[in-house]
């Protein structure tokens, strides 16, 4: 039995010391509002799907693995994978042609549920419904739909996602692999030219992998049409790799290793003409290549916005994670004490430097389920509304980016707070980090990413400005310098009242954001009408300047989730909760940028302490709701697993 010593009480019987293998309880405040009333409010709309799911991943066979067997643990995740689909969970990932629901909310239930589990069955599941069969599904067309679907979400046929390859990750349009049309034989020649051009971190390419979506270069006669997707076997029925393919296990990771990554190059490779997903561009019988859409680079963004679900769910994961992680630390500070001068030693909860770790990640965590949820019903409703695509791409990178990078700083700071405890791996943060670490990669890299997003509002705003001519776009820039002097003499006051005022605050980060994208663009103008300056490099030396400008956006847009959230919550006990932990938000950010604040005139020093001073009050009042609040996470005990949370 694991237990900790250091909580153990004990007694003398027969000579021999007996104790009592337990933790003291933890110390539950009465609050103003029902956990379970909130629960309900964050579970939503799906919460038959979220019981089931907890129903199986709360089963004895489903207790976390703990050995050292790498293969064991990965026979272990594809048996729990197959108890998944046997419950009908893989059909939610078919089109409703094919009796499923492709209904994004619903799936994100699902993913959220299964985040409090293991990590490695999340990103296997990812792999095979999400990646294999979501690209199937996003770029293929009914011929690929019958054939590879049903049996994909069913686990009869196993599969991945090969794009990312050795020598080229995030810049997905510069991949070596080729795909060389053969008229003569109707079908396509796979090649890997290099080292460097092998697919790898594929999931279910080690071991389990029948069949990948390979991602490579289409040329037909001289003509390169750009990145296509195609339906490539890979093993035969016996599981041995097809003649012309080579694998390789990618081994032992820092985590996930419930998951079989690995490599893959080809060599002369056939498949026939008909696997090519061709929902966005075909070739016919005698070589001829038809498209719409009649750009490649505007092709393939098209294609690669079809995919933008992952970064949603991966935003998800990333922050239900960070939630079992504050669940574990605040329940053992409302049960550890240390130190204090009375009878009894203090709770570790109730040091202001504990809530001052604690508090502002906790709202965090509240700020970030609002935000991917408003993204997700965003992306639903963008779907036949002609919502931009590129708005949507900016939103999903800029949330993927914050969320995961927040997430890993917060199981960080939670273990830390557990003290030795925190260390051990029975109490789950050993996993936690481990399987979190490589969210920030996942689905893009964080910072390419954010680079990402502070390109297209950098084209949102020449769009803006192209109508004009030079004389105008100078006063504009001019005019937008001069309202920002004005504003270094309004907006926040010291106040409580302006400081707890939710427009005000929204207020402050919208001047951030437009300030910074202002500057940005007027830098980027100037640094283009130079002689020796082309776009590319004006955009990398301005790295620094737009990487901050993308913060900005992703907080701002994080923050209205939050206000939104509050305003609409339909039950009137969770207002007073909901709101402190809004501005708690708020206000911690503001405090994160005081510097910037300060040193643009933006905000006198006045102000400034007074931010850090209500930052500070509010982690207190948000203490007292603290274990009612992460109680309201719904995660099952045999989820968490911990023993220091338990109780």
């Amino acid at each position: 039995m694991k237990w900790s010593i250091a909580e153990a009480s004990f007694s003398m019987q027969s000579d021999k010391l007996t104790f009592e293998r337990s933790y003291p309880p933890i110390e539950r405040k009465l609050t103003g509002f029902s956990p379970a009333t909130l629960q309900a409010y964050l579970d939503g709309e799906f919460v038959e799907t979220r019981n089931l799911v907890k129903s199986i991943i709360t089963r004895p066979e489903f207790r976390h693995f703990e050995g050292p067997d790498l293969h064991e643990y990965r026979r272990q995740v594809l048996i729990w994978l197959r108890t998944i689909s046997d419950a009908g969970l893989g059909r939610l990932f078919l089109p409703p042609e094919l009796g499923g629901e492709a209904n994004l909310r619903k799936l994100m239930a699902v993913v959220e549920v299964l985040s409090f589990h293991d990590g490695s069955l999340l990103i296997k599941l990812g792999v095979q419904f999400g990646l294999f069969g979501g690209s199937i599904h996003q770029l293929g067309t009914g011929y690929h739909h019958q054939k590879y679907l049903p049996k994909a979400t069913a686990c009869q046929l196993f599969g991945g996602f090969a794009m990312t390859e050795i020598g080229h990750g995030s810049n997905v349009q510069a991949l070596e692999t080729t795909a060389v049309y053969d008229s003569e034989h109707r079908d396509f020649i796979i090649n890997s030219p290099s080292h460097s051009s092998g697919k790898t971190f594929i999931g279910n390419a080690a071991v389990d992998g029948q069949f990948m979506v390979v991602f490579a270069q289409l040329h037909i006669g001289a003509a390169n049409h750009g990145v296509h997707a195609f339906v490539v076997p890979i093993r035969d029925e016996t599981g041995q790799p097809l003649p012309g393919v080579t694998i390789e296990d990618n081994g032992l990771k820092l985590g996930l290793n419930g998951v079989d990554n690995g490599r893959i190059w080809f060599q002369n490779t056939r498949v026939p003409k008909a696997e090519l997903l061709n929902r966005f561009a075909e070739v016919t019988d005698d070589g001829q290549y038809r498209s719409e859409i009649k750009s490649n680079n505007s092709r393939f963004f098209t294609m690669i916005g079809t995919l933008v679900n992952g970064r949603i769910t991966m935003a998800l994961a990333a922050n239900n994670m960070a939630k079992s992680a504050l669940t574990i630390a605040i329940r053992y500070a409302a049960r550890r004490r240390q130190f204090g001068g009375g009878v009894q030693e203090m709770l570790v909860l109730d040091y202001p430097a504990t809530q001052r770790r604690l508090m502002p990640l906790l709202a965090n965590a509240y700020a970030f389920d609002f935000a991917v949820k408003r993204l997700a019903r965003i992306r639903e409703q963008s779907r036949g509304r002609g919502t931009s695509a590129r708005s949507i791409e900016s939103l999903a990178a800029a949330i993927k980016a914050f969320s995961t990078w927040t997430a890993i700083h917060t199981i960080q700071v939670c273990r830390e707070s557990c003290g030795g405890e925190g260390y051990m791996f029975v109490n789950r943060f050993a996993a936690l980090k481990a399987d979190a670490d490589i969210f920030t990669t996942f689905e893009g890299d964080n910072t390419v990413l954010m680079q990402l997003v502070a390109k297209n509002l950098l084209g949102e705003l020449k769009d803006q400005l192209k109508e004009m001519n030079p004389g105008r776009i100078a006063r504009f820039f001019l005019d937008q310098r001069l309202r920002a002097l004005k504003k270094r003499f309004i907006g926040l006051t010291a106040d409580t009242a302006s400081l707890l005022n939710p427009e005000q605050q929204l207020a402050h980060f919208r001047f951030r954001e437009s300030t910074l994208l202002l500057r940005s663009g007027g830098a980027f103008r100037r640094l283009t009408r130079q002689k020796d300056m082309d776009a590319y490099s004006a955009f990398s030396r301005l790295q620094p300047e737009l990487l901050e400008l993308a913060e900005a956006y992703a907080e701002r847009q994080v923050l209205e989730s939050f206000i939104e959230a509050v305003a609409h919550v339909p039950e009137q006990t969770l207002q007073p909760p909901l709101r402190k932990l809004g501005d708690l938000f708020a206000l911690y950010h503001l405090e994160r940028h005081k510097g910037w604040f300060l040193e643009n005139g933006f905000m006198p020093g006045k102000r400034a302490r007074a931010i850090t001073s209500q930052v500070t009050r509010l982690c207190q009042e948000v203490r007292q709701d603290a274990v009612a609040l992460v109680d309201a996470f719904g995660i099952p005990d045999q989820c968490l697993g911990a023993p220091i949370a338990l109780g």
